[in-house]
């Protein structure tokens, strides 16, 4: 005896196929932090050298934002929630 092949039904999973996009936190400009100040953060958060968070400090105050880091949304919500501990706008979003 043969059985013919039989279609089966796929759930829908809901799951989200797309490829994995980076995240990134911005660091936006304020009136309250001094530039040193947030030179400082950057080496200490992410340790920088002086030099790359100088000119990320730059971009901050001339373009009004920089994106500081970049990876996981979990890792980015971490970074995020430090620089507030140090008094800093930040925020994330998907890499575009």
């Amino acid at each position: 005896m043969t059985t013919a092949p039989v279609e089966l039904e796929r759930p829908e999973t809901g799951e989200d196929v797309r490829p994995d996009i980076p995240w990134v936190t911005i660091v936006w400009n304020d009136p309250i932090n001094l530039m040193s100040y947030v030179t400082y953060v950057f080496q200490t958060v992410f340790g920088y050298p002086k030099s790359k968070a100088h000119k990320l400090m730059l971009d901050v105050h001339h373009k009004g934002r920089a994106v500081v880091s970049s990876g996981t949304r979990e890792e980015m919500e971490r970074d995020v929630s430090i620089l507030h501990g140090y008094g800093l706008w930040a925020t994330l979003q998907q890499d575009e």
